[in-house]
């Protein structure tokens, strides 16, 4: 495979970034979704009650603290292959 001139290189690494930014995007639907879904049952206020809102706190963080550890494992797992 040849080396991509300046002009490939750089619009190679737009696609990449627009990629990474869907998947954000991707992700954070899914996490307020999924979060929304399982702890918002009470629709009688426009607030959440103390309830929800402890559940969404615990949701969010174990989401993100699993989507860390994934991170870190990808890493470790493309360290190990170099």
């Amino acid at each position: 495979m040849e080396a991509l001139n300046a002009q490939e290189q750089k619009e190679f690494q737009q696609v990449l970034e627009r990629r990474q930014m869907n998947e954000y995007v991707k992700m954070y639907s899914n996490l307020v979704q999924r979060c929304f879904d399982h702890c918002v049952n009470d629709f009688t206020s426009k607030s959440l009650i103390q309830k929800e809102e402890a559940c969404l706190n615990r949701c969010v963080d174990k989401f993100l603290k699993g989507a860390e550890r994934m991170g870190q494992r990808f890493q470790e797992l493309n360290a190990q292959q170099q």
